[in-house]
């Protein structure tokens, strides 16, 4: 019974539940990004490079067994059994990667950017005052001034 309650309380303790809605939300956020780049950042440089569709782009290394090449797409080698170096599939995942990296670093430099504003706004709390006989620093529960030896109020 006490590995159960134990537990619970793992599950509930608030880095936990930040950790399991970052990872969900960051999923969400990876699909968004591969639909961006397949379907909306690739097609334009594959049409200024020449017609080149990245998602096809790929060599075969070794024919299929079942059919002999040349194939269209990287699911018709797979489906003949070929073996092959998807080029295409990398450079897409390379993209979303750069743009996932670059989306992180500029949340990061974001909530770095509002914890020093956060910090420079908070006033230090004053522990010295000045005698007013000798101008010197002294603590505020003095009642005397070390310096000059005189009589605080």
């Amino acid at each position: 019974m006490s590995i159960i309650k134990e537990f619970r309380e793992f599950a509930m303790r608030g880095n936990v539940i930040d950790l399991a809605v970052g990872v969900v939300i960051g999923g969400a956020f990876g699909a968004i990004v591969k639909s961006l780049v397949d379907d909306v950042i690739m097609p334009p440089i594959g049409l200024l490079i020449g017609n080149v569709d990245f998602a096809n782009l790929f060599f075969v290394l070794k024919e299929g067994t079942k059919t002999a090449g040349p194939y269209a797409s990287v699911a018709a080698a797979k489906a003949a059994g070929a073996v092959t170096l998807n080029i295409g599939l990398f450079i897409n995942a390379l993209v979303s990667f750069i743009i996932v990296a670059f989306a992180i670093f500029m949340l990061v430099k974001v909530i770095n950017r509002l914890k020093r504003e956060e910090k420079e706004e908070a006033p230090a709390a004053v522990t010295t005052k000045e005698c007013r006989y000798c101008l010197s620093s002294i603590p505020l529960q003095a009642s005397r001034c070390p310096c000059c030896t005189s009589q605080l109020d």
